[in-house]
């Protein structure tokens, strides 16, 4: 295949099933972790941006429509184009070849740049909250092997940091739960490694991480040792503390916040983030809520981009 074609390669999709919507439409049918409800959701969303004549990978008609739509539909258009993207990343690696490396990263690159191009507003009277989205998260997470001049940063700093913004962003954790965890608390169940959160109000949680996460916990544990809490602050000449303070999370993530653009950026951001992230890969609601340790549904719903639906809702699938 010559890797001059402006095209995605054949093996991978066609673009015209790219274009009209077909390939993400199938992407949806046939992910077994999206709830029939939450498919057909995001089916409609699509299909009403079809409606209008745009293209499923053009960004700026995706942008357009998304500005004129109301924010429920809006969110389930980002959620749908999040989903498509990540098929077309998953298959764009899979079909990699020596001969189409190239076309396999521009193939990449325009699904990392769909990923983000839906963005969701804040309604007017609702506290000023932050979503990183997927690309935003990987670039906050790079960050923190530079510094702010741009140099290599200190290997023990990336690698507390990373660990630090991966137990907010990837485990939900709150920022006092991240910096009292200990690596007594990370087991195993089941071959999968999960947190024993010791939560807010003595709610006490099991909180299930992924392999990279598990993994960065234990090369950060060869560093410091895995007696008491894994975050640790450093002190003069890089030398690990005991523990970190609260107010130096909240320090770290400002700090690598500021590098990708968002001086603001709170800890809190980062666990609705987490939480937003798992709605839009169609994690059931009720488990968000359990994993964040919330007390409530209704808590839960003020850290997800969404906003009350009038035009589908429960009571029109109970018989009265």
């Amino acid at each position: 295949m010559s890797t001059k074609d402006n095209k995605i390669p054949s093996e991978i999709t066609s673009p015209r099933d790219l274009d009209s919507g077909v390939f993400a439409i199938r992407a949806i049918q046939n992910d077994p972790t999206l709830l029939p409800s939450t498919k057909k959701q995001y089916i409609k969303a699509i299909e009403r941006y079809l409606e209008t004549g745009g293209r499923m990978t053009d960004p700026a008609a995706l942008v357009n429509y998304a500005s004129a739509v109301s924010n429920s539909t809006r969110s389930y258009l980002a959620a749908a184009v999040t989903r498509m993207a990540q098929e077309m990343e998953l298959l764009a690696k899979g079909s990699a070849t020596p001969d189409n490396i190239d076309l396999i990263q521009a193939a990449v690159f325009r699904a990392q740049a769909l990923q983000s191009s839906i963005k969701v507003r804040q309604s007017q009277g609702e506290r000023a909250h932050t979503w990183l989205n997927r690309l935003e998260a990987v670039k906050l997470l790079k960050s923190c092997f530079k510094r702010s001049s741009g140099k290599p940063e200190f290997k023990i700093y990336s690698m507390r940091d990373r660990l630090a913004i991966g137990l907010m962003m990837a485990a939900g954790l709150r920022r006092e739960e991240a910096a009292s965890i200990q690596f007594t608390d990370v087991v195993k169940q089941n071959q999968r490694a999960v947190l024993n959160v010791k939560g807010k109000g003595a709610k006490d949680r099991v909180v299930p991480i992924n392999k990279n996460l598990a993994e960065a916990i234990i090369d950060w544990g060869f560093l410091v040792g895995t007696d008491g809490f894994i975050l640790r602050s450093l002190g003069r000449n890089r030398v690990p503390g005991d523990s970190i303070s609260t107010t130096g999370l909240y320090n770290i993530v400002q700090k690598r916040g500021a590098m990708i653009g968002k001086p603001e950026l709170q800890p809190h951001d980062l666990r609705r983030t987490y939480a937003e992230l798992g709605r839009r890969a169609g994690v059931p609601i009720s488990q968000i809520s359990k994993l964040l340790g919330h007390a409530s549904i209704e808590t839960t719903q003020d850290y997800l981009n969404i906003e009350l639906d009038l035009e589908i809702t429960i009571s029109d699938f109970v018989p009265f």
